[in-house]
């Protein structure tokens, strides 16, 4: 045993559905361009909502209005050509989107945004950053949807001057 802590990567995503397609973003990654749901890591101070409205906002240029909880998702990620080894935790939210902001940029190392229809990104799997568009892509279609409430973000998460719960996590 290393000592070290493992901590998988905690991120969210956005399953956006309009009129039988689905929002995807194509982006560049070190395998090449890869297509994924609007999607990022958790960052400090912010609960798994707000992370999604903001990476879906900077990935896709359009304000989410999200609905529901889709699921949370374990996922692991190997490349032993990069010696990476990686775990994700992700969050997926089901939501709509309006109109592209104007004047609003996409992200750095987001190509474009498509919509695509299930058939045609079943088609690009190969082409996808991870399992888990199709997964998400599957949920939806059977029609899971959980409440936004089922995530509880304590305030001492986004309330710095809080700090610490009494009782709560120690991080040990």
């Amino acid at each position: 045993m290393s000592g070290l802590r493992w901590k998988p990567h905690v991120t969210v995503a956005a399953i956006v559905e309009e009129a039988g397609r689905y929002l995807l973003v194509e982006e560049e990654t070190v395998d090449g361009l890869r297509l994924n749901n609007p999607a990022g890591h958790l960052d400090e101070g912010e609960s798994p909502l707000q992370a999604v409205v903001r990476e879906t906002l900077e990935e896709t240029a359009r304000a989410l209005q999200p609905s529901h909880l889709l699921g949370i998702y374990l996922s692991r990620m190997r490349a032993p050509e990069r010696c990476e080894d990686l775990t994700f935790l992700r969050f997926a939210f089901v939501g709509t989107v309006g109109e592209p902001l104007p004047g609003r940029r996409l992200d750095t190392g987001i190509v474009r945004t498509l919509w695509l229809r299930p058939d045609e990104i079943r088609a690009r799997s190969d082409r996808l950053r991870s399992p888990l568009v199709l997964q998400c892509l599957a949920d939806h279609l059977a029609g899971r949807r959980f409440p936004l409430d089922l995530i509880l973000t304590h305030a001492s998460v986004t309330d710095a001057d809080r700090g610490p719960a009494p009782g709560g996590e120690s991080g040990r």
